[in-house]
């Protein structure tokens, strides 16, 4: 059987950190792991971390040369089993629900037509606005699937809805989806 590939995709939120936890743990699973970092996510971690736990490149930019030619958003996603983004934050979850692709994590989900699953992490507020809820609501119609956030103390001191869905439930729900 052919091991599955998971594009392991990495927004700015401070909860990026967490991505190595998440590596680790689909790794242990038997996956392989494909991170794709936003310039955004690389503020909070650095590819080569997750390049380190996950055994093979990182990738950040849409111009870095592939490993053989091919588009490089089209062969990553032709890799991919499954596109796991976590976590998100409004601007990537907006940006997919308005069709706008202007990075690497965005085309590959546009080019690709495996299953996506979102993890969201991000304030309260922000969680809770319309237009964010809208916007979930938009990419659930079409297919894609979420976990989380979950309830409880956020980054900017607040105690509410907006943290990332524990590691090991993410993985579970990778699994869910897969089989």
């Amino acid at each position: 059987m052919t091991r599955k590939e998971i594009i392991l995709g990495i927004t700015g939120s401070i909860a990026a950190y967490k991505a190595c936890d998440i590596t680790g743990l689909l790794k242990k699973e038997g996956f392989g792991v494909i991170p794709i970092l936003t310039k955004e996510a690389a503020e909070f971690i650095t590819p080569l971390t997750l390049e380190t736990l996950a055994c093979g490149r990182a990738f950040t930019g849409m111009f870095e040369p592939p490993e053989e030619w091919d588009p490089l958003h089209v062969s990553l996603a032709d890799r991919a089993s499954l596109i796991l983004i976590a976590p998100a934050t409004a601007n990537v979850i907006g940006k997919l629900a308005s069709g706008v692709c202007d990075d690497l994590l965005t085309c590959v989900v546009f080019a690709s037509d495996k299953p996506v699953l979102i993890a969201p992490a991000m304030n309260d507020r922000m969680y809770r606005h319309e237009i964010v809820q809208g916007n979930i609501a938009e990419l659930k119609k079409i297919g894609y699937k979420f976990i989380g956030p979950v309830k409880g103390h956020l980054a900017c001191g607040r105690e509410g809805i907006g943290r990332l869905a524990p590691s090991e439930e993410i993985v579970a729900q990778v699994k869910r989806l897969l089989k």
